[in-house]
């Protein structure tokens, strides 16, 4: 039986990922900051609740606790907790907003990581997945034909893919990628404070994923077998540039 965890699984695409996988029949952790509404989730998909907030050390450390007494190991990891922040451009974009958005989605991933880093070396076949996004890419971003000029959330998700090239270099026995799940229709999604709701960037021809779409690519990373791809960055059409 493969026991897997994802993190940020009460919602949107954590959800979606983590029916999926219980679905191909593994034993899925549902990582939730609020423990009540990850129980009612969780009951719903046949999942097993956690409580786990990546930006709290005590929780990941009690979360690593009960996964070690009560499986010994842990062989898919999917980093799905993330906060989008505010989505201001440089020059607006105070240091403040940076450090939010670090705080979850670069430090939190990181120390998710390496607190279940024994549990995944116990692991015959260990899989990590970091749930990251195009915006994310220096070469994308350096196109004259990119559309985004927002700071904290591009940096970030940069940060993260450097994580998963280093964790790759560093486990080559395991299967470690990046997954860009495109942009999906979710609460995450928006509308943000000051941004565009999902109808008009739809209406100005952005292709908006549905959440059975955006999960498409993480949930094929996470079912990886051990001579699949590891140290790449993905989504559903293919490789995505660094």
């Amino acid at each position: 039986m493969t026991t897997t965890l994802v993190t940020g699984a009460t919602r949107g695409l954590g959800r979606e990922v983590a029916r999926r996988l219980v679905e191909a029949g593994h034993t899925v952790y549902l990582g939730a900051r609020d423990l009540s509404t990850g129980t009612e989730v969780a009951a719903a998909i046949g999942a097993t609740p956690v409580q786990l907030d990546a930006t709290d050390a005590r929780s990941i450390a009690a979360a690593v606790t009960r996964i070690l007494d009560e499986v010994g190991s842990l062989d898919v990891l999917v980093n799905n907790a993330g906060i989008a922040g505010d989505q201001r451009p440089p020059g607006e974009a105070t240091i403040d907003d940076l450090r939010l958005v670090f705080e979850t989605n670069v430090f939190g991933a990181a120390a998710v990581i390496d607190a279940f880093t024994p549990l995944l070396e116990a692991s015959a076949t260990p899989v990590l997945v970091n749930v990251s996004s195009a915006v994310g890419s220096l070469a994308l971003n350096i196109s004259p034909d990119s559309r985004w000029t927002m700071l904290a959330y591009p940096m970030s998700k940069a940060a993260l893919n450097m994580l998963t090239i280093q964790y790759a270099r560093a486990f080559p026995r395991w299967r470690v990628n990046s997954a860009t799940p495109g942009l999906t229709a979710t609460e995450f999604t928006g509308p943000n404070e000051g941004g565009p709701s999902i109808e008009q960037l739809r209406a100005a021809g952005m292709q908006i994923n549905t959440v059975e779409q955006g999960a498409e690519a993480i949930v094929q990373l996470a079912l990886a077998s051990p001579d699949g791809p590891t140290g790449t960055f993905v989504g559903n059409d293919g490789p995505v540039p660094w």
